[in-house]
């Protein structure tokens, strides 16, 4: 033993110190692989959920591990105060970090088994609901075992102390200005606490924008993500869909009316042109059979309004729809009833003495008539 001690004598202390710390280190990482390499074998194929929890975890668990071999033998290394002091610090804020990356690995997996149950948020309003809920409080959730978990950390040093504090909350000039630097940040979080209660918007509606039209793709905590018809993103605040208004077609059903306007000629027979849009519609696929109608909305000294209404069962299936109807409604009127088509009339008067008389005095329309054909 006396050998191995002069033979070690000249190794300084930190080194011997720092040994152990890394060995243990490397002993708690095979110990894990090992463990869940076992695990997954004996009940992997019984309990698949076992093998996510696993994979979704490694990181944690291999921290933890890590941060519980430390701790025990850091006693026994042979450090002074120097090194031992900022090891030690070093340890307990790596525990505040895991404990923080713990809760938001729960936080994650939790919201994510609770969504298993809500895939198809197209079609499915009650889906939509969950979904958009969930999504924003996990987010909210995040942000906020950030925040204290970064507090927290600072906390433990005396030089960066009052930041830790000033987290936690604002007091005296310096909180004030990082309230207000804050602001925005802030008022995000609460709007995204709002949206998930009162749900003005949710994941997969079809909205209108900043005169942009499109669905929502993504409610993250401070801004949502807007997909358009042309594949474009709008990225906008979350405070935008509390303090101005916007349109929402999927509110409360995905179902749209849509509206087609045609103009036709007087002569147009409008019940032949309301008996074929009926049958038409019902003959197409992306009609949800609830809503067709055709109706004469306005007239002008030239042509009569028609507007259509078809219902379809969301709003892509509205515009195809609209779309479909309004090419075969004007290929029926160019092939079947051609009077119908718009046609700008004039009055042809022949030259001659009576011009000004004719111009003057009421003229009956079989006159009228005679004279276009004279």
């Amino acid at each position: 033993m006396a050998d191995i001690d002069g033979m070690l004598g000249w190794i300084p202390s930190w080194f011997i110190g720092l040994g152990l710390v890394a060995g243990a280190i490397l002993v708690a990482l095979f110990v894990y692989r090992v463990a869940a390499r076992l695990l997954n074998r004996a009940f992997g194929t019984r309990l698949p959920l076992l093998s996510v929890f696993i994979e979704r975890t490694a990181g944690p668990a291999q921290m933890a591990l890590c941060l519980a071999a430390v701790a025990l033998v850091l006693p026994f290394a042979p450090l002074d105060d120097m090194i031992r002091t900022p090891l030690t610090r070093l340890f307990v804020v790596a525990f505040i970090a895991l404990v923080g990356w713990i809760s938001i690995r729960i936080v994650d997996m939790s919201a994510a088994r609770y969504l298993q149950n809500f895939r198809d948020v197209t079609e499915n309003f009650i889906a939509r609901k969950h979904v958009t809920q969930v999504r924003v409080f996990k987010r909210v959730t995040d942000t906020i075992i950030v925040v204290i978990t970064v507090s927290t950390a600072l906390m433990t040093f005396d030089s960066v102390r009052q930041y830790g504090v000033s987290l936690f909350a604002s007091a005296g000039a310096a909180g004030i200005i990082v309230g207000l630097a804050a602001r925005p940040l802030l008022s995000n979080l609460i709007a995204g606490l709002q949206i998930a209660i009162t749900q003005p918007i949710r994941i997969e509606d079809a909205v209108i924008i900043e005169n942009e039209w499109g669905w929502v793709e993504d409610i993250a905590s401070t801004y949502v993500v807007i997909r358009l018809w042309d594949w474009r993103r709008m990225v906008v605040p979350l405070s935008y869909f509390i303090e101005k208004p916007f349109q929402n077609w999927t509110r409360d059903t995905a179902s749209l009316i849509g509206v087609i306007a045609l103009h036709v000629d007087y002569r147009a027979d409008v019940p032949r042109i309301r008996s074929w849009l009926e049958q038409a519609v019902k003959q197409s696929k992306l009609w949800d059979g609830k809503v067709v109608n055709l109706q004469v909305i306005d007239a002008d000294s030239h042509t009569i309004e028609l507007r259509a209404l078809v219902s379809a069962r969301n709003a892509p299936q509205s515009w195809d729809l609209r779309c479909e109807i309004r090419e075969e409604l004007v290929a029926f009127i160019r092939d079947e009833m051609p009077e119908a088509l718009p046609r700008t009339r004039a009055i042809l008067i022949p030259s001659g003495d009576d011009d000004t008389d004719f111009l003057r005095r009421p003229v009956s329309p079989q006159e009228m008539q005679a004279r276009v054909h004279s």
